[in-house]
């Protein structure tokens, strides 16, 4: 009988330890989500690498400063938010163009094409909305996080990350209003 995998927090607490591959382990376990957050925020997967490298080296260096109030899960997405966050703003004058998911997709029926212009007219569109309201909506409507751990990620209150999910949710209906006449 194999042992449990060690927890979050044990890995985190192995690394502060001195254990060589307690981080990479616990890297393991969430760069998909870490990746998909940024690369869905940040609307180019080069500069979602980018920003996610610089967050887990971040982590790397500061899991000293890691005191538990959080799921460790949590912190590691708040460094990446921050890492997006510092990007965009560092980036706010040049414009990239919005690749489609990289991410293996399911076998469809229905037409590529029209498939990846849906993908980059919501990339276009996730890419009009304040930082706030896309990181908002990213976490709470694309990664499913809850609101309480969207907004401990985001460092506000419950309410903040409800009115800016609202709030985005609104512009995102105005800006994809075209999708829906095309469907119908």
């Amino acid at each position: 009988m194999t042992p449990p995998s060690p927890s979050d927090a044990e890995l985190l607490a192995a690394h502060r330890a001195g254990d060589r591959t307690a981080f990479g382990r616990l890297v393991s376990r969430h760069e998909r989500r870490l990746w998909s957050v940024a690369v869905r925020a940040l609307g180019n997967p080069v500069d979602a690498e980018d920003a996610v490298q610089e967050a887990l080296i971040a982590a790397f260096r500061g899991a000293r400063t890691f005191r538990g109030d959080a799921a460790v899960s949590t912190w590691l997405h708040r460094i990446v938010v921050n890492a997006c966050i510092d990007r965009m703003r560092h980036d706010r004058s040049r414009r990239t163009v919005p690749m489609p998911d990289t991410e293996p997709a399911a076998p469809r029926r229905s037409d590529p094409a029209a498939e990846l212009t849906t993908r980059m007219a919501i990339d276009e569109a996730l890419a009009a909305l304040s930082v706030e309201h896309r990181l908002a909506v990213v976490l709470v409507d694309m990664e499913g996080w809850s609101v309480a751990d969207a907004a401990q990620i985001l460092d506000v209150r419950p309410g903040t990350v409800k009115s800016r999910c609202a709030r985005g949710r609104a512009k995102l209906a105005v800006l994809l209003g075209h999708l829906r006449e095309e469907a119908g």
